[in-house]
């Protein structure tokens, strides 16, 4: 953090954090998930004791940020992983004053991205504004950025300083909060995973694909954001554990003298395709593998066959 000449400060990196204590020293019973209007952080919140609240209202809560509003998602029904360090305090419910001033503070988002996106260009910095905000109850105006390098932007704060004449933060972020934060349309046709459903990007890795069966084409498993699509970690739990119910691909099955390779495992047909010589194929539905004891897979016979069980070479 730098401090410049008028006192005012920014902040080279992203907080994950609120500065100062706490809202809560313990996870409340009482406790919902918000999405905070103008930056789409989602947040876990709860309201003071004497206030009543509902799915769809604006609210007014603290954030890492200030003092912002948030549409309130529902109930949380899941606590797991919820830290109660994390947890906000809902203020107050906004009031028709708080919603005309958001959307005075939109138009002046506007216009400060219009203004700063200048002064970058004519300072040449290498560095791609993302967007701007003003923090509802405070006089101060933040601008999200992206870039490649460390950036040197002092000029730039002191000329923005100058403009504004308020206390103006820059936040450096990935290319993938870039994406959560601006939102849009992906492949699937839906909003974006990090934008519509969780801002919590958890680490995606290439295994993660070829566990899927998916092409390893880099254009086809990426996102708008160039990294990994964040849906193959969210979908990656459900294959681990389906594929822990079947034989891995290579394995060999010995089946009326013939020696099958599993040459496909299919989790959403739940079926196992094998391939032998001479071009025969087959196809084994999971609901007649089982795991042996001493190691290996057996198919359990159809009914009507005999009861002898065919092994599962590994």
């Amino acid at each position: 953090m730098h401090n410049d000449k008028d006192g005012r400060h920014h902040d080279r990196g992203r907080q994950e954090g609120s500065p100062g204590k706490a809202d809560f020293q313990s996870i409340p019973e009482n406790l919902w998930r918000a999405r905070v209007v103008p930056t789409n952080d989602f947040e876990y919140c709860s309201p003071k004791a004497d206030m009543e609240i509902e799915r769809g209202d604006f609210v007014v809560i603290s954030t890492r940020y200030g003092m912002d509003m948030a549409r309130i998602l529902g109930p949380a029904k899941e606590r797991d992983g919820v830290e109660a360090e994390h947890v906000r305090l809902i203020d107050r419910i906004a009031t028709d004053a708080d919603k005309i001033r958001r959307e005075d503070l939109e138009q002046l988002e506007t216009a400060a991205h219009k203004i700063c996106r200048e002064r970058i260009s004519r300072l040449k910095l290498s560095m791609k504004l993302v967007s701007a905000h003003y923090i509802l109850d405070e006089q101060k105006v933040m601008f999200f950025f992206t870039a490649e390098n460390r950036i040197d932007f002092r000029d730039l704060v002191k000329e923005l300083v100058s403009h504004f004449k308020m206390r103006i933060e820059l936040r450096q972020i990935g290319v993938r909060d870039e994406s959560r934060v601006v939102g849009g349309i992906a492949v699937c046709g839906r909003q974006y995973c990090c934008h519509g459903i969780t801002d919590k990007l958890s680490p995606v890795s290439i295994k993660m694909a070829k566990e899927q069966n998916l092409s390893l084409n880099s254009l086809k498993i990426s996102g708008p954001c160039g990294r990994l699509l964040c849906c193959l970690a969210f979908e990656h739990d459900h294959y681990s554990a389906e594929r822990k119910l079947m034989p891995h691909e290579g394995s060999r099955i010995l089946y009326e003298g013939v020696n099958y390779k599993v040459t496909e495992v299919n989790i959403f047909a739940r079926k196992v395709h094998l391939s032998g010589s001479e071009g025969r194929r087959m196809d084994v539905p999971v609901s007649r593998l089982t795991r042996k004891d001493r190691g290996g897979w057996e198919i359990l016979p159809e009914e009507g066959e005999n009861e002898n069980l065919v092994e599962v070479e590994q």
